[in-house]
């Protein structure tokens, strides 16, 4: 990602992330020259021409704050990602996004296999908390219950189901890990490793 996609990447995330998803928490341009300025090597974009069709932000942190597993906020430092660690033993993912009319066709995938050449260049392990975005439409009484269900391929969700079949590995659920409504405000910890 160069700082001439920015524009392309803030208008990304309004059509990947519709209500009830609060647009308040989506980036926004200054937040994405921060995440460039800190580690360029971290932040991807997918063109089809000139036109950004998904990005992905990613981050570096320390052990301790990875093995801490607090909130999203106190894991990275915000949206200025204040906690970003240039030595962490972690490539954390923050988001990815593809536009809707271009799902289905790999570019996640991509952008993930990005990541993991991060994680294998530096020797260390790909850690994130995935939301739970179909859990709000599910019967299950709990986010944790909903994301052992995905877990077990019981049910499915659109975002860990992908990313359990990529080879991430589930090592816990998260309560009251961030405001999204969708996901019960809960996230599955995932990681993982070359």
């Amino acid at each position: 990602m160069a700082d001439h996609h920015i524009p392309g990447v803030v208008a990304l995330q309004e059509s990947c992330f519709p209500p009830p998803f609060d647009p308040e928490l989506l980036w926004k341009a200054n937040h994405l020259r921060r995440h460039i300025e800190l580690f360029p090597a971290g932040q991807f974009v997918a063109l089809l021409g000139s036109d950004v069709v998904a990005s992905c932000s990613n981050t570096l942190i320390s052990e301790d704050n990875w093995r801490a597993h607090k909130s999203w906020d106190e894991t990275v430092g915000g949206y200025f990602l204040e906690n970003f660690d240039p030595a962490g033993s972690t490539v954390y993912g923050l988001d990815i996004s593809v536009h809707p009319d271009h799902r289905r066709q790999g570019i996640a995938r991509a952008l993930y296999e990005a990541r993991f050449d991060v994680v294998r260049r530096r020797a260390i392990r790909y850690g994130t908390a995935c939301r739970l975005p179909d859990f709000i439409n599910s019967n299950f009484p709990t986010p944790v219950s909903f994301a052992k269900a995905v877990e077990a391929g019981e049910v499915e969700d659109r975002t860990l189901t992908p990313l359990l079949k990529m080879g991430l590995t589930m090592t816990d659920v998260l309560e009251n890990y961030m405001d999204d409504i969708e996901s019960g405000h809960a996230a599955a910890l995932l990681e993982w490793q070359s």
